[in-house]
């Protein structure tokens, strides 16, 4: 097998133009790993490969998911596993990209192997996380599962309601089940990860350019969309960045620029987070802080290179 190529970083930190001239370079192909560019619905607003530069190298599992699915990092996992051994099979290289860092994980040290929650008690927790916002389920996590609150914060709403719900379901904290992993898809000397670390100033910049650009090319449009589906506002897509803020300027709740505002903001906090995500669970990955895509490709083919040989 030709060692997997994993890209981790920040929205908007360059990762799909890496990807595919990595993929040009190497004879390989794109497996998208943002919980985001699954949705088929969400081409512009989660900034997924345009059709131009999907046609530049194979690409794999971008826009496969309706909506209207509360799309699992299991199901991912069990997805990528059938990609990558598509891809090992043709001999090509898999470059693995996206700025969800849990399926990367899940590729390389397994998937914490927790009992289904009922369907039922998911729905008790959006009914609690709708009254008592994120800060009420915040408090009542904090009650049963202190560790876990502690770590999440009272800021992520997905990863609180997954918290409770798996207390709720089981009686027992998620930290219970998180020892219990399956086994890893990519072993030892199979995969070589990477994180983009540029500076933070040029990112956010970065991060405000690019949202004014989806305004201009049809993030609106996918807003009215889904919009008029009148889907669950807790569903992951409902929650793409600055999804929110255009939906609320469509029921006439703000302006169009207080919309735009909130959005840019939004994303520089959740790239925000994203660093501290890759300094907590990835401190053994090699950083790139260099944001010229010729730096990049220079130290990942030498990595690259290393470990193919060994």
């Amino acid at each position: 097998m030709r060692p997997a190529i994993l890209i981790h970083g920040p929205t908007a930190s360059g990762k799909t133009e890496l990807a595919i001239k990595l993929a040009k370079k190497l004879d390989g192909e794109v497996v998208n790993a943002d919980s985001m560019q699954v949705y088929k619905d969400l081409s512009v607003i989660s900034a997924r490969p345009s059709e131009e530069e999907a046609s530049e190298a194979p690409h794999h599992l971008f826009g496969h998911v309706d909506a209207a699915t509360r799309y699992s990092t299991g199901q991912w996992l069990e997805a990528a596993c059938k990609k990558l051994a598509a891809v090992e099979r043709r001999g090509k290289v898999a470059v693995v990209t996206g700025g969800t860092g849990l399926y990367l994980l899940a590729l390389v040290q397994g998937l914490s192997e927790i009992p289904p929650v009922p369907e039922d008690i998911r729905a008790d927790v959006r009914a609690i996380l709708q009254m008592e916002g994120s800060k009420g389920l915040h408090a009542r996590l904090h009650a049963v599962d202190r560790e876990t609150a502690e770590r999440v914060g009272d800021g992520d709403r997905q990863r609180l309601s997954r918290a409770y719900e798996v207390w709720l379901a089981t009686g027992k904290p998620l930290t219970a089940f998180q020892g219990n992993r399956s086994k890893p898809i990519l072993g030892d000397g199979e995969w070589l990860g990477v994180a983009l670390t540029p500076p933070r100033a040029r990112l956010y910049a970065r991060i405000d350019r690019r949202f004014e650009g989806m305004l201009m090319q049809g993030a609106m449009r996918e807003a009215e969309a889904l919009a008029a589906r009148n889907l669950d506002p807790e569903l992951p897509a409902m929650k793409a960045h600055g999804m929110p803020w255009l939906l609320a300027f469509l029921r006439g709740e703000m302006t169009a620029e207080a919309a735009a505002e909130n959005a840019k903001r939004d994303t520089r906090r959740y790239a925000k987070r994203q660093f501290t995500w890759i300094g907590r669970q990835f401190p053994f990955w090699p950083r790139i802080p260099s944001p010229e895509l010729d730096a990049r490709m220079k130290v990942i083919l030498a990595l690259h290179k290393d470990i193919d040989r060994g």
